[in-house]
């Protein structure tokens, strides 16, 4: 395992650092924004998320780390944190590889890329075969235009705790 890959520890600890901020940035959202906020939370995998990590592996192109993730992580949803980022549970990651097949993440590439999540401006994340997350351009997974957003998995929860601290110190989440 290279010192970039996920590991469950170090899964845990990002889950509980953020869980932190996004509970404080809960507590004051009503009084800083003027309205109620939605869902923001890590969810812990719990035996069917296990379950069905462990079939991503067996039955999609899924790359080591995102198996990884999802036998610790059930789903991420931060609605409130920009337009909102969302990592997709396992069983929904199965299901549109299921129906819809596997995303062409490069033109000279087999298909194999993953979706895995979603901004609240319509946009996916995918996971290429190798592990890189890449970002739609539009809305549209029929023959997308891709943005690599991060190398691997690890870099782009690193990203999306910094688009975190950047929301809340300045309202702006940032690019990603």
């Amino acid at each position: 395992m290279s010192e970039r890959s996920l590991s469950s520890a170090w899964l845990s600890s990002w889950a509980s650092l953020v869980s932190g901020v996004l509970d404080e940035m809960t507590e004051e959202f009503e009084r800083k924004h003027g309205f109620p906020p939605g869902a923001n939370q890590v969810r812990l995998a719990d035996h069917e998320d296990q379950e069905a990590a462990h079939a991503l592996g067996r039955d999609a192109p899924a790359a080591v780390d995102l198996v990884t993730f999802y036998s610790r992580i059930g789903e991420v949803v931060w609605a409130d944190v920009g337009n909102g980022y969302f990592i997709h549970p396992a069983r929904d990651v199965l299901g549109q590889h299921a129906e819809y097949g596997p995303v062409r993440v490069a033109a000279r590439q087999e298909p194999g890329g993953l979706v895995i999540g979603s901004d609240g401006g319509g946009r996916s994340y995918v996971v290429g075969p190798d592990g890189a997350v890449h970002r739609t351009r539009t809305a549209s997974l029929d023959e997308p235009e891709l943005d690599t957003v991060a190398d691997d998995l690890r870099q782009f929860l690193e990203l999306l705790e910094r688009s975190l601290a950047r929301f809340i110190a300045t309202g702006e989440p940032g690019y990603l």
